[in-house]
């Protein structure tokens, strides 16, 4: 005898009627587009799972093409992102994240090898929009909004645009032809570049120039200052100056023993370029502990794997001729380092400062109702906008976490905010889809499959040039890794759902088109939820009659 419907209740009166007994739906099954928690991490909002399945699907100029409507610099961040959306990737708890850096740097190195071009806008507007910095934050916002048709101009103070890209971090991890390249595009798009403009009076430039508005995304140049007593201060340098004088092409004469004061990552960069410089010894020194340094911990992996030493709870009181003073620091009850009177000597022919940067924002004190917090810009969170109507701010300008992907992140989010406010209309905040998780989903479709990684030099090659250290993958590879992604929350037409259902309620609609449900033959019965792989399928409850 065969078993009833699941979740059925039954209509007497309706049985009586008929004859028999009639099963009433109680639930139903709907389909689902979940968050994927690699697009939910992600600073730029790319969406991360779609062109990752343009790319399984063999259409790599359309991945990029998806990739680049939320970042323009696939190439660059394939090198120099965090990829906070690999630490979120649910594959990570089945075996191994999805390598999804190294996807976004294969299609990128692609786009510039096949010569792949940005499409300029059909219906330019009236607007024209000042951008202040041609850091990651303002060549993000310059794009967005030439793809938004409007005039945008960038003022920078460097000789070459990039910001901290091409200033502050090493070619080792980022060649300069791959930024000139990703660069060039957006000069191809019609956005005008000025370089070595350093704004005085922001109110006089945007009246001069007729801008609509502006977006500030000055980075942080400037370095922090501590006071070491020495008595030759031309051995003290700060991270910043030396990083950019290094980049620019200058080989600043060191000495055989470094030491680098700071646990962040402009603190590991210094120390890892001493090393190319010839220093035989490159020691990090850090009042803190290694878990609580600031530094991501591949970039401090990194710096261990080419000799640079830790010396961590140290801090430097004082420079002599040959050597530091560094006093001995402990942990308190709330974990906050002090100081135990107890000293050491350490060795050291330069001492470079990395114990933090700040954003030149000096320039908008004379501002009329601008406002800050300590040494950035007062915005409102929610739109990027200052407490002057017009004019924005984002990146390093404003309190933020200082990466790359964050500044293009502020880039996208203030053109949208920009271009709403010139229209005069109300930006928009789409509702978020639920994120989903690993245990909603029936893993056992999927099988094990160790990662792609990309290869690396040797450390002991990597301190002998400037030489990038990290490959890219093949196109192998990274289709391979594209189809490690598990697709979550989202369906990926596996057909699953058509084969189970007993009643032939599940219609498909065509490739590329997914499925519905014809709710006339379905009984509630869930055998689609239960097998389907991604949770794209949720059983909700049936409106009663």
């Amino acid at each position: 005898m065969a078993q009833e419907p699941k979740d059925l209740t039954v209509l007497p009166d309706l049985a009586q009627g008929l004859g028999r007994v009639a099963p009433v739906r109680s639930r139903k099954p709907v389909y689902l587009d979940m968050l994927p928690p690699c697009n939910a991490a992600c600073p730029a909002g790319e969406n991360i799972q779609e062109w990752l399945r343009l790319i399984k699907a063999g259409e790599e100029e359309a991945a990029w093409r998806q990739l680049t409507r939320d970042n323009p610099f696939p190439a660059i961040h394939g090198r120099v992102c965090y990829h906070p959306c690999e630490t979120a990737c649910n594959r990570g708890d089945l075996d191994e994240a999805v390598s999804i850096r190294s996807v976004e740097r294969f299609l990128g190195d692609l786009a510039i090898e096949k010569g792949w071009t940005f499409t300029k806008p059909a219906r330019p507007t009236r607007h024209r929009v000042l951008v202040v910095g041609a850091g990651p934050s303002g060549l993000s916002a310059a794009y967005h909004l030439t793809r938004l048709g409007h005039t945008v101009e960038i003022h920078d103070a460097g000789e070459r645009p990039g910001g901290m890209m091409r200033y502050g971090i090493p070619e080792y991890r980022l060649p300069r032809d791959v930024l000139d390249a990703e660069i060039g595009r957006l000069v191809d798009m019609g956005i005008a570049f000025k370089q070595n403009v350093t704004i005085k009076n922001l109110l006089d430039t945007q009246e001069e120039g007729g801008f609509d508005a502006v977006f500030v995304a000055v980075g942080a140049h400037l370095s922090r200052r501590v006071d070491i007593p020495s008595g030759d201060a031309t051995r003290i340098v700060d991270a910043v100056s030396f990083l950019r004088d290094v980049a620019s092409g200058e080989r600043p004469v060191i000495g055989r023993r470094v030491a680098v004061y700071g646990g962040g990552n402009t603190a590991m960069d210094a120390a890892r370029v001493a090393r190319r410089l010839g220093a035989e010894e490159s020691v990090i020194v850090y009042r803190r502990t290694q878990e609580q340094m600031p530094a991501h911990e591949e970039e401090r992996l990194d710096a261990e794997r080419e000799g640079v030493k830790m010396n961590w709870l140290r801090t430097i009181t004082e420079m002599d001729d040959k050597d530091l003073t560094v006093e001995i620091m402990e942990l308190d009850e709330n974990g906050r380092a002090r100081g135990t009177g107890r000293f050491e000597r350490l060795e050291a022919d330069t001492v470079i400062l990395a114990v933090g940067q700040r954003a030149d924002t000096n320039f908008l004190h004379a501002v009329p109702g601008m406002t800050f917090k300590d040494d950035v810009v007062d915005v409102d969170p929610a739109t990027l906008m200052t407490a002057v109507p017009g004019i924005f701010a984002g990146g390093d300008a404003v309190p933020s976490d200082r990466t790359v992907t964050v500044g293009v992140g502020h880039g996208k989010k203030a053109a949208n905010r920009i271009d709403a406010w010139l229209n005069l209309e109300h930006p928009l905040n789409p509702v978020k889809h639920p994120i989903v998780s690993l245990n909603q989903m029936n893993i056992w479709y999927f099988g094990g499959h160790d990662r792609r990684t990309a290869e690396e030099a040797e450390a002991s090659e990597r301190v002998t040039s400037f030489t990038e250290i990290v490959a890219g993958l093949t196109p192998d590879e990274a289709r391979f890794e594209a189809e490690r992604c598990l697709s979550c929350g989202n369906c990926f037409e596996c057909d699953g759902c058509f084969g189970a259902c007993p009643e032939d309620a599940v219609i498909k609609l065509g490739k590329g088109k997914r499925y519905r449900f014809d709710y006339e033959l379905c009984t509630g019965c869930a055998a689609c939820y239960d097998q389907c792989p991604v949770h794209a399928i949720e059983m909700i409850k049936e409106a009663q009659r």
